[in-house]
C-alpha cells in the first residue's frame, strides 16, 4: 500500500470540513456502535481465536466496553463539542474569549494484542467523537481479531475517513514514517520510546499508554478472603495479559500465609482444580512469549500452579513465593499469569521499595484504614490508583485513564477520549469601539505605577 497516499487521502476528506459537523459525527459513532453489535458473533470468535477468550469474558473486557464508551460518547457529545467561556484581563476588556474544542486532523491509532478489539476501538470513539479521521494498525499478534477489525472498519466507513491497515510490524514501522495529527499508542514501553521518536521528527503531539509492574500492596488488616477474590480476578483476568493486572504482591509478613492460601480457594472457585479444562481461563497469545513465562517459573517457589503446555499455549495461574526483589520476574512487566508475592515487615519499607522502581500505570492498596490510605497516597506515584479492588478504576467513564513517566502520557475513557484528541483552541474577540492609548508606546504612565497596575491589569 502506498501510505503517503492513503494520509493524503484522509487528510483531504478532513480538510473538507465533513467531519467537524456533530450530525456526522452523531451518525459514525452509531455505525460504529451498529457495525460491533451485528457481528458480536464474529468478533467473538476472532478473540476465542487468538486468545481463547471465553463469550462473556469477551463481551465483559471488550464488546460491552466498546459499545458503552460509544453511547456515553453520543450522550454527551452536544456539551462536549460546545465553546467554553474563557475570562480576559481587563486590559482587553470590554473583550471576550472562549475556548472551541476542534479536531487534530488525521489521527495514527496503533493497537495491542492483549485486548485487540477494546483497544483499538475505544480510542476511535474518541477520534471520530473529537471530529477526527483515523488510520489504524490493529495488532499482527492477534491476527484473528486483526482481520475482523480490518472487515468492520471497510465495511463500516469510507477509506478516505477511516480505514485499517493490518500487517506486521514493518507496516507500523511506515505508517510511523507518515505525518499523522495525533498519535494514539497502546503497547509496550520499549515500542512507546520508537513511537516518540518517530513522531517527534513531525512534532505529531502522542498518547502512550504504556504498562509496568503495577503493585498491589495488602496491609494486615485487609479482609483476606475478599481480597484474594479482587486479586485473583484482577491478575488472572485474561490470563494475566493486561496491562493493569497486578504484577506483584507486597504483603505485611503477618499475613503472607493465610493470604496465599485465600488465593489458592479464589483459584479453585474460579477455575476449577484443573483451569486447563476451564472454559473461562485464557491463554497466552504465542510460543514466544509463553516461553518467557515459562522461565520466570524458576524465579521463586511455585506454591500454586506452574503446569503449561506450549503446544496449547497453556500456563496455569500461578503463585510464586520466596521471590528475590533482584530475580528477573521482578524485573520486566509480566503480562502473565504468574503473581510474585514479596513480604514486608514496616509500611515505610514497603513504600520506599515502590519509590525506587519506575512508575506504574496502576497502584493497588487493600486497607481498611484511611490514614493507611493517605500516606501510600501521598508517598507513592502511579498512573491511577484502586483502593481495595483492581482493575475496575478504568472501567467506567468519569474516570481519565494514563500512565505517567514509564506508564505512558496522556488519558482517554469517557470525555478524556474525546479531550485526547481534540484541541483546545482559544479564541478572543474585541469590539473597536474602546482602544485604551496607555498600552501604546511611548510610555503614558511611570514604571513603577505600571507594576503595581499590572497584576490587577494582566489577570
Amino acid at each position: 500500500m502506498d501510505f503517503t497516499a492513503a494520509v493524503a487521502r484522509q487528510r483531504a476528506f478532513f480538510q473538507t470540513g465533513a467531519t467537524r459537523a456533530q450530525a456526522f459525527r452523531r451518525d459514525q459513532l452509531q455505525r460504529l456502535h451498529d457495525a460491533v453489535q451485528q457481528r458480536e458473533a464474529v468478533l467473538t470468535a476472532a478473540l476465542h481465536t487468538d486468545l481463547r477468550k471465553s463469550p462473556t469474558e469477551a463481551y465483559s473486557t471488550e464488546i460491552g466496553l466498546v459499545l458503552s464508551e460509544i453511547r456515553h460518547a453520543l450522550r454527551h457529545l452536544s456539551a462536549w463539542m460546545g465553546p467554553h467561556r474563557g475570562r480576559i484581563p481587563l486590559l482587553a476588556w470590554p473583550g471576550r474569549g472562549w475556548i472551541q474544542p476542534e479536531p487534530y486532523g488525521v489521527a495514527l491509532i496503533i493497537g495491542p494484542w492483549n485486548y485487540p478489539l477494546q483497544l483499538v476501538l475505544s480510542p476511535l470513539v474518541g477520534a471520530i467523537a473529537a471530529g477526527n479521521g483515523a488510520v489504524l494498525k490493529p495488532s499482527e499478534l492477534a491476527p484473528a481479531t486483526a482481520q475482523a477489525v480490518t472487515e468492520l472498519v471497510r465495511d463500516t466507513f469510507p477509506a478516505e475517513y477511516i480505514t485499517a491497515i493490518p500487517g506486521e510490524r514493518e507496516v507500523a514501522e511506515a505508517l510511523l514514517r507518515e505525518k499523522f495529527d495525533t498519535i494514539f499508542f497502546t503497547g509496550s514501553s520499549a515500542v512507546g520510546r520508537v513511537v516518540m521518536a518517530a513522531a517527534a521528527r513531525h512534532l505529531t503531539p502522542v498518547t502512550l499508554e504504556l504498562g509496568g509492574k503495577s503493585p498491589c500492596l495488602v496491609c494486615a488488616d485487609a479482609p483476606l478472603e475478599t481480597t484474594a477474590r479482587r486479586i485473583a480476578w484482577g491478575k488472572f483476568l485474561n490470563a494475566g495479559q493486561t496491562c493493569v493486572a497486578p504484577d506483584f504482591l507486597l504483603v505485611d509478613r503477618r499475613i503472607r500465609a493465610p493470604l496465599v492460601e485465600a488465593l489458592k480457594r479464589a483459584l479453585d472457585a474460579f477455575y476449577g482444580p484443573d483451569p486447563r479444562q476451564s472454559a473461562d481461563y485464557s491463554r497466552i497469545i504465542n510460543s514466544r512469549h509463553h516461553g518467557r513465562l515459562v522461565g520466570y517459573l524458576s524465579n521463586g517457589t511455585v506454591e500454586r500452579g506452574g503446569q503449561h503446555d506450549v503446544n496449547d499455549l497453556y500456563l496455569a495461574p500461578t503463585i510464586l513465593t520466596q521471590v528475590s526483589p533482584d530475580a528477573p520476574v521482578m524485573q520486566e512487566e509480566i503480562f502473565g499469569p504468574i503473581l510474585p508475592v514479596l513480604e514486608f515487615d514496616q509500611m515505610e519499607t514497603a513504600l520506599g521499595f515502590l519509590r525506587d522502581r519506575p512508575i506504574p500505570l496502576a497502584l493497588y492498596l487493600f486497607t481498611r484504614d484511611r490514614q493507611t490510605e493517605q500516606t501510600v497516597l501521598a508517598s507513592t506515584r502511579s498512573g491511577g490508583v484502586c483502593v481495595n479492588d483492581t482493575v475496575t478504576h478504568m472501567v467506567g467513564k468519569h474516570l481519565p485513564f494514563g500512565g505517567l513517566g514509564e506508564s505512558g502520557m496522556g488519558a482517554y475513557h469517557g470525555k478524556a477520549s474525546f479531550d485526547c484528541f481534540t484541541h483546545r483552541r482559544s479564541i478572543m474577540r474585541r469590539p473597536f469601539a474602546v482602544d485604551l492609548p496607555m498600552r501604546y508606546p511611548p510610555p503614558k504612565i511611570k514604571l513603577q505605577t505600571l507594576k503595581r497596575a499590572f497584576g490587577f491589569l494582566a489577570d
